[in-house]
């Protein structure tokens, strides 16, 4: 499976996602997908990454909004050409979703922020995409 990815503002975001199904209890309605995101500074001024806003859909409608300092208790800083890997996970209701969201990065030296949009993905359980 190909990484879906987002460039903005000299910020590259790759996400790679799968469903965890030996995590996940169909008979509770309760679906757990992990998402793998690489985040490169393909720009040319050094970048921290500052906040997370996530937005997560499932099939039943409502939109869940996550957001926070940092990524996984982390808030690194990406001097050009660094790249950030980390791993995390969701829980839904059902067999379909997607999450989208963004990043706020601070670019050194100006302080200003920047916002940097995170791809949308689809998350589908193994037995939905087959």
């Amino acid at each position: 499976m190909q990484p879906k990815q987002l460039v903005t503002q000299g910020i590259q975001v790759s996400v790679l996602q799968e469903y965890k199904e030996h995590l996940s209890t169909p008979e509770t309605s309760k679906f757990i997908y992990a998402y793998h995101i690489t985040i490169e500074n393909v720009g040319e001024s050094t970048m921290q990454l500052l906040r997370r806003h996530w937005f997560i859909q499932d099939s039943l409608g409502p939109i869940r909004e996550v957001e926070g300092p940092g990524v996984v208790g982390q808030t690194p800083i990406l001097k050009p050409g660094d790249k950030f890997n980390y791993d995390s996970w969701t829980e839904m209701e059902t067999t379909i979703g997607r999450m989208y969201g963004f990043f706020t990065f601070q670019k050194d030296p100006s302080n200003e922020l920047v916002e940097v949009a995170i791809p949308s993905f689809e998350l589908v359980t193994s037995f939905k995409s087959n």
